[in-house]
């Protein structure tokens, strides 16, 4: 089966094709960082009338690469939530609209879930179950993965995810757009320790995350004006990292499981994976991440959800009804009903 990916939830235009014989064919990403930057984070409006110029041109272009023409298309996935809700439509629309035109059916995907499920896109991808830490822009989540669609709840943030923080403390320390890479370069040169800032929640017993005070305490120490500010960020990588190695740990304890899927932005970042990797040799655990290039938003991830779920016997809709939603929590999904 071949399946068209399209996503634009926030401020990366993704298009990809999967085929469930050949693998990824194609995929392409604009990202709209440069059109962001001047007003140091994303502008809804902005990002959602550049999603509309963009989109059709990234779809022939992977067409193109992928040596397939419109005919070839089995189906069609986009990301209908969580995210931005004018953005979200640009790609429903677009899926909607081209499933019906060339009768074949359309499937909307949660985002996340494509997040959760792009490690399987590598060449060691692993088997079911594990444990899924989501570390991805406002979502930082720990998950059971049973299967497809087989999803539960382990702990989340209960207010800034980790890529909130990295983001806003960036912020507050004068880096450029997006923040949370322009801090972990900073933090490279830094030395953690050299300031004292707190691991909240680290010792909570259960398995949620608050990363609100971690940003407060760091506003602290720039005013206090007696640190570098690489150390500052240095320490502020090194709570963070603290915090998601220390409950990922627990929750591989707790389920039983041997295996730690890691996704979304943050984890691209070399510091938790060196982490995360260390953890996972102790204990002769092991972990899996994305290629890097599928760390970010993309159309890939959502391709390969989409074939997942239609090869599981999801039908798709066939109505060509758009509905977005921007609030979607992932625990909420079903496997797909064949």
């Amino acid at each position: 089966m071949i399946v068209l990916g399209l996503e634009s939830s926030c401020d990366e235009t993704g298009v990809a094709v999967y085929d469930t014989q050949a693998g990824l064919r194609a995929h392409r990403v604009h990202s709209q960082i440069d059109l962001h930057a001047a007003y140091g984070g994303v502008v809804p409006e902005l990002a959602s009338r550049d999603h509309v110029r963009r989109l059709p041109a990234l779809v022939r272009q992977v067409l193109d690469d992928a040596g397939l023409a419109l005919a070839d298309l089995d189906g069609i996935a986009y990301t209908a939530g969580p995210g931005l809700a004018g953005a979200l439509l640009v790609a429903a629309g677009t899926a909607e609209a081209m499933a019906a035109a060339l009768g074949v059916p359309s499937l909307p995907i949660h985002h996340l879930e494509g997040h959760l499920l792009s490690p399987l896109l590598s060449a060691e991808p692993p088997a079911f179950p594990f444990v899924a830490l989501l570390v991805s822009g406002g979502h930082t989540q720990l998950m059971a993965v049973t299967g497809v669609g087989e999803y539960t709840l382990l702990g989340e943030s209960v207010d800034d995810a980790a890529g909130e923080a990295f983001d806003k403390t960036a912020k507050l320390m004068g880096l450029p757009y997006p923040g949370g890479p322009a801090l972990a370069a900073l933090a490279d040169k830094g030395v953690a320790g050299r300031v004292n800032l707190p691991r909240p929640m680290i010792h909570s017993g259960d398995l949620n995350f608050s990363f609100s005070g971690l940003k407060t305490a760091v506003m602290t120490a720039l005013r206090d004006g007696r640190h570098a500010s690489e150390d500052v960020a240095a320490e502020f990588q090194s709570a963070v990292i603290d915090v998601l190695s220390r409950k990922a740990r627990q929750a591989l304890k707790n389920t039983g499981m041997s295996r730690l899927v890691v996704a979304g932005g943050v984890g691209a970042n070399r510091a938790l994976r060196a982490a995360l990797d260390e953890m996972a040799r102790r204990r002769q655990w092991r972990v899996f991440y994305p290629e890097p290039e599928l760390c970010t938003d993309n159309g890939a991830m959502i391709a390969f959800a989409g074939a997942m779920r239609f090869a599981a016997g999801a039908s798709g809709q066939t109505d060509g009804a758009v509905t977005v939603k921007p609030r979607w929590p992932l625990d909420t999904l079903a496997a797909p009903a064949g």
